[in-house]
């Protein structure tokens, strides 16, 4: 927006009304010309340059505001993490706290189940509930799943017809207790990666586990990443 105010003519345009007709000037150096009808299209751009000029200003607020609540965001999520990490003292306190209140739920929650054994190397990044992921979008849906106690298990294992495989979390809701499955689908702009995407998607609607009813799906790019407030909308729309 800034370069293409600046190839804007200088100044800027002061317009008045006459009855039901609009008189056009050009401010510029504290001296105002009036701008004769047949010079409609340096009004024009005297108007572009006045809008942009406003978008640009609202922008600049926006990206401020934005800056001070993740820096406030970030301090507090840290100061979140720290109470669930070993050794703090607070997690073995806080522990009943993070459980949901069924007790079949909490059984199925503490119940040791077959998890994906492949390429462990890349379980790097560790969540506030202790587990291990794959990404860091992983770590946000993980994050709000368990600081909202949720019932949930991290790729554990599910067989439908002949294939193993092993959805990112498996969900059940805290009050009926019905399963739900979340994919994140995390290379969209990877040819290779969506086509296999697709492909998953298709062996779980021929299996009854439809998109939108009982298999929640994110998708994202290296331009368009995961968003927090996306997985809270989520995650509120389909448990809270």
């Amino acid at each position: 927006m800034k370069q293409k105010i600046s190839t804007l003519p200088p100044g800027f345009l002061y317009i008045t009304r006459n009855g039901k007709y609009f008189r056009w000037y050009h401010s510029h150096n504290k001296v105002q010309n009036y701008i004769p009808k047949k010079n409609r299209p340096f009004a024009e751009k005297l108007a572009l340059k006045k809008l942009l000029s406003i978008q640009l200003s609202n922008l600049l607020h926006e990206k401020k505001a934005l800056e001070a609540y993740f820096k406030y965001h970030v301090e507090t999520d840290k100061k979140l993490q720290a109470l669930s990490m070993d050794g703090s003292g607070y997690k073995e306190l806080l522990k009943n706290y993070y459980k949901p209140t069924s007790q079949e739920l909490q059984e199925w929650m503490s119940t040791s189940y077959e998890q994906n054994p492949a390429f462990p190397e890349q379980l790097i990044h560790k969540g506030v509930s202790g587990n291990l992921l794959r990404s860091k979008s992983e770590t946000i849906i993980d994050m709000f799943l368990y600081y909202n106690h949720l019932p949930y298990r991290y790729e554990a294992e599910l067989v439908l017809g002949h294939v193993t495989f092993y959805p990112d979390f498996t969900i059940r809701h805290p009050k009926t207790g019905e399963i739900f499955y979340w994919e994140h689908f995390g290379l969209m702009d990877d040819p290779s990666y969506y086509q296999k995407a697709f492909s998953k998607l298709q062996l779980y609607a021929s299996h009854g586990i439809i998109p939108s009813i009982n298999l929640i799906t994110t998708y994202e790019t290296q331009t368009n990443p995961l968003s927090a407030d996306m997985v809270e909308k989520i995650v509120k729309h389909y448990f809270l």
